[in-house]
């Protein structure tokens, strides 16, 4: 049997791989390590698309002669799925109460959809309440999406762009502990949620550095490797909100102040144009 991989014969030799599943577990590392996603298969000239891959995985190997397995880039089905939600979004926005009622289902079931829902759940998880009538409203889930679209198209003009957002935020969880402390409950709260908000998209926009190919291995922060620094990061913002949730004055202004700024500071730099270009 002849394997390739986009039309070009790739070099794998099979063992006890008995189906067309076995083959593709087989090189799903290979896959994500390569920042490419299966997008299709092909079996004898017989296509399957990403909505219907399940059914071909307890194909048989056997009797086969040809397998072309078919791979796209993240990035690129994501810029896919994004601006196809952006279209049904519109298309939700303009629809009349009767058009509306079966929207969510018809695109649930959709290819977009299911790439969503697997890799980008947060947004799908927006756009579908928002297709239920109890979510945000079209108009701001298409701001979130033109904003993931710019994160898509240039990660690193995103991240420098972002400087003076990260220092303002910065200032203000050094104020934490005193809005906090004077009854400026609103403030306090609306700074924990731009903080959280900021540091998701760094995250994001760091992995999205990553798939162009930065060497994030060879990076650390105060000495400790990027990934470490990163779990660390991500501890001390769930304490943080723990705190918050409990009314633990005291500790939300100890980790904002000291542990948080700082981080999400050094965190910054660390990404940002000048680290990474010396890389």
């Amino acid at each position: 049997m002849t394997i390739s991989i986009n039309g070009k014969k790739a070099d794998i030799i099979l063992e006890k791989e008995k189906t067309i599943g076995d083959v593709l577990a087989g090189i799903d590392d290979w896959l994500r390590g390569s920042g490419h996603r299966l997008s299709g298969l092909e079996a004898d000239g017989e296509k399957a698309d990403a909505l219907s891959i399940d059914s071909f995985f307890n194909r048989e190997l056997a009797g086969l002669e040809n397998l072309n397995i078919i791979t796209s880039s993240w990035a690129g089905l994501a810029e896919e799925a994004l601006l196809d939600l952006l279209q049904k979004t519109r298309d939700y926005e303009m629809a009349d109460f009767e058009e509306r009622k079966g929207f969510k289902s018809l695109w649930e079931n959709q290819t977009a959809a299911r790439f969503l829902q697997e890799q980008i759940p947060d947004l799908y998880e927006f756009a579908e309440k928002s297709f239920s009538g109890v979510g945000w409203a079209p108009t701001e889930i298409m701001k979130i999406i033109e904003e993931r679209l710019r994160e898509l198209e240039n990660p690193q003009g995103e991240i420098n762009n972002a400087s003076a957002l990260i220092e303002g935020i910065a200032a203000r969880l050094e104020d934490l502990p005193l809005d906090i402390q004077t009854g400026k409950d609103s403030r306090a709260a609306e700074t924990i949620q731009i903080f959280s908000g900021i540091a998701e998209k760094l995250f994001r926009l760091f992995n999205l550095l990553k798939i162009e190919g930065f060497k994030a291995e060879t990076l650390t922060v105060d000495d400790i490797p990027i990934y470490n620094y990163i779990e660390e990061f991500g501890s001390a913002l769930k304490e943080l909100l723990a705190a918050y949730e409990a009314r633990d004055a005291v500790l939300v202004g100890d980790l904002a102040e000291y542990e948080l700024a700082p981080r999400l500071l050094k965190f910054y730099s660390a990404i940002s144009k000048p680290a990474v270009s010396s890389i």
